[in-house]
């Protein structure tokens, strides 16, 4: 029977209070979260407050993460409530091992996992498949789930340093929803609803969700908005769950590309962190959809299947000033206005998993075999490249001087990529005694990729139609094909009931492509990984992974900037070797936390270009580290009465890292800047501290959560990526912010 678990509704003052808060232990609360005490099959929650107990992005079965041979990471659902995330960025401060890279100015998700990862590399899933979101996290997210290194053998084509998964929100059949309305002091905020139940009379849960932000931007112009819709149903039988779900958002935010860095110096140029070095118009507006089909079916007690599907679309067109030179003689930035539009990415995802639990030759296995298949599509039809103006002092800057540019440039348009790939895979979890598990598992995974641009003729500055237009030449930078079984293996031994020992060896690969340089058939990104560590859960309460591995990534693309010139290059080899500590949960009556640690030692170890052997890799910072506190009051005298009063203090450290390939910065950046250097460019390292209060009680007889986040206490000025090419690009960190939330249950 799928009803195994529904939360308990919404009772009196007294029940609430003792059910909600940090200090809960019992699953997801109604007091401050909408969703379902979250259970597996044998009745154990997947989380308890801030603890993580189980997940299933690492085995696509709901196992124990003790039991698991590879580092998981889960930031629940009240982590996510209690430090106000509304983007991944926000919730991956928690998880060890993961910063910032090229944003693009702000406008797509970016994270390097233990050394590796770009803004494009598809290893942000949502259910476990892939979309076409630039930014995953919605109001629809319920928990954020991080499988640390390769995860080929389940997931096919990604770099090594491992995935993020984002759960959503499913439709729940007990009655329930809440309104919320936020502010925060950066002048704007948002509304948000959040409505479930039953449709009486029938097997039908429904859902809906939306809301609707618009603020100013911290820096001195701009605003960023996002509305989004979000409806769901489930239908529910005896043995059979089918759940259909859509979500629609709009979204408008600035094209940021942050300040530049003074090769005197070392340091970002001295002006206000606020300023901007771009113009008004520089700003990304687009519309995404995301449809989605959730069918599950159990057989018997031991065997289920599950069939997921997501079709999403995002269009976007931007606008940008894009830096071109910097002359620190004189504070001159030269600049000229570039623009992508008529841009489309499509995406189809789907799995067919299989899943049960047999005894052969008197051993119990937990058995999967799947089938899957995924195919995306990125047309971007006019690349608008205007020429270079010298018109902008970044110490006396005057706006205005220039404007969106309709230049099509040919050779730039016409934008293509498209890859399929279709996969077959199988896995084996035994139970050899109970102490020790051993878990194999091999994908066979084909792919075609062809990747290129183009457009020759007289079409310049004109609109016209690639689908239809005769006299446009594509040139195909890339075009591949093959297929690559991809095989994983790990072992647990469970030292006690509550501590385990686990190893693992897994590979990984993705095929290189490449739209804008001609790289024809590049042999893929091949990655090879061992991993070992502890896991434990203490007192019912804390959950612990601290895990050593040692990533090898050969033929990496590197792209460079040289006479003006962007260069795809392909590394020998990339290694990244490292420790990383992950804590979660509750440490004692009343009081949690979150703790993490990473030391990533990630470099080029061989290259036809010798200059880069022994370089760090760019946005990868070799230490890392959080710690986020939370206290339970308990009851306490309030405007409204009696309440259950929280609150929270924490922070998070980014050590010094690379700001490009090469680690210097590059003369052709700069106007006056002499000869070929070697002055290290390197981001500085900072240290932010976050707070929170919260207060739940009942106010007009419905509960009632008010809440006050504080960002970024201390008013620290950072710096949080650059673009990894150049050091006219260096992405600057929010100020403090001030965010006040009310939130109302019925």
């Amino acid at each position: 029977m799928f009803r195994s678990a529904r939360a308990a509704p919404l009772l009196a003052l007294g029940t609430l209070l003792a059910a909600s808060g940090a200090g809960a232990q019992d699953g997801d609360n109604p007091v401050v979260t909408l969703d379902e005490l979250s259970v597996a099959g044998d009745g154990k929650p997947i989380s308890r407050g801030y603890q993580p107990v189980r997940s299933s992005v690492a085995t696509i079965t709901e196992t124990p993460l003790i039991k698991v041979p590879q580092a998981v990471a889960v930031v629940t659902e009240q982590v996510l409530q209690d430090q106000a995330v509304r983007s991944l960025d926000e919730a991956l401060v928690n998880v060890s091992g993961i910063t910032q890279t090229n944003t693009l100015g702000g406008t797509q998700d970016a994270f390097i996992r233990r050394g590796f990862g770009d803004n494009r590399d598809g290893s942000i899933l949502r259910d476990g498949l892939r979309t076409a979101l630039p930014r995953a996290f919605m109001p629809t997210t319920q928990r954020v789930e991080v499988l640390k290194g390769p995860a080929s053998a389940l997931y096919g084509i990604l770099d090594p340093g491992g995935l993020i998964n984002i759960v959503t929100k499913k439709p729940r059949f007990t009655q329930a929803g809440y309104l919320e309305v936020f502010g925060t002091s950066f002048n704007g905020g948002g509304v948000e609803m959040d409505q479930s139940g039953p449709v009486e009379g029938t097997n039908l849960a429904y859902r809906f969700i939306a809301q609707h932000r618009n603020q100013e931007y911290w820096r001195n112009f701009g605003m960023q908005s996002q509305q989004v819709i979000a409806p769901s149903v489930t239908w529910e039988g005896d043995d059979t769950r089918v759940t259909l779900a859509y979500e629609w958002s709009h979204y408008r935010t600035p094209f940021d590309r942050g300040t530049v860095f003074d090769p005197f110096t070392r340091k970002a140029v001295a002006i206000p962190r606020g300023r901007r070095l771009d113009e008004p118009w520089s700003v990304t507006a687009g519309e995404s959809h995301v449809a989605s089909l959730s069918v599950e079916r159990r057989f018997s007690e031991s065997w289920k299947a599950s069939l997921n599907y997501a079709f999403s679309h995002n269009f976007y067109q931007d606008d940008q000033s894009r830096r071109v030179k910097y002359d620190p003689a004189t504070g001159d930035l030269t600049r000229r206005s570039d623009a992508t539009q008529d841009s489309n990415f499509t995406v189809h995802s789907g799995r067919l998993d299989i899943v049960g639990q047999e005894t052969l030759f008197g051993v119990p296995h937990e058995i999967l075999v799947g089938a899957s298949y995924d195919e995306s599509n990125v047309v971007r039809s006019r690349i608008i490249r205007d020429s270079n103006r010298t018109l902008f002092d970044v110490f006396n800057p005057a706006y205005g001087r220039t404007q969106t540019s309709t230049s099509v440039f040919d050779s730039d348009s016409n934008q293509r990529e498209h890859i399929a790939t279709a996969s077959v895979y199988a896995q084996d979890s035994i139970s050899l005694t109970e102490q020790f598990i051993v878990t194999g598992g091999l994908r066979y995974q084909s792919f075609d990729q062809v990747a290129g641009r183009g457009v020759l003729g007289p079409l310049a500055g004109t609109n016209y139609n690639p689908a239809i237009d005769t006299n446009v030449d594509f040139r195909r930078n890339t075009d591949v094909s093959g297929g690559r079984a991809v095989p994983r293996v790990g072992l647990v031994y469970l030292l006690t009931p509550t501590l385990s020992l686990y190893g693992s060896y897994s590979e990984t690969f993705r095929p290189n492509a490449s739209i804008s340089s001609p790289i024809g058939a590049l042999p893929p990104e091949q990655g090879d990984a061992f991993e070992i560590g502890l896991k434990t859960e203490l007192f019912d309460g804390i959950t612990a992974t601290a895990a050593l591995y040692d990533i090898m990534k050969s033929n990496v693309l590197y792209t460079s900037t040289s006479g003006g010139e962007t260069v795809t290059n392909v590394a020998g080899r990339v290694r990244s070797r490292g420790f990383e500590l992950d804590v979660a949960g509750q440490i004692a009556e009343g009081w949690s936390l979150i703790a993490t640690y990473a030391y990533t030692d990630a470099k080029v170890v061989a290259d036809t270009d010798t200059s880069l052997i022994g370089n760090g890799l760019a946005n990868v910072a070799p230490h890392t580290a959080s710690l986020f506190l939370t206290h339970d009051f308990g009851i306490v005298l309030g405007p409204f009465g009696e309440g259950r009063l929280r609150a929270g203090l924490g922070g998070r450290y980014v050590g010094v890292r690379p700001g490009n390939a090469t680690n210097i910065f590059s003369s052709d950046d700069y106007g006056t800047f002499p000869g070929p250097t070697t002055v290290p460019f390197f981001l500085p390292d900072y240290a932010v501290a976050d707070a929170f209060l919260a207060y739940d009680t009942q106010v007009a007889g419905r509960p009632t959560t008010l809440q006050l986040n504080l960002r970024n206490l201390t008013d620290t000025t950072y710096y949080a990526s650059s673009i990894g090419t150049n050091s006219l690009n260096v992405a600057v960190g929010e100020p403090f912010q001030a965010i006040v939330t009310g939130r109302v249950f019925w």
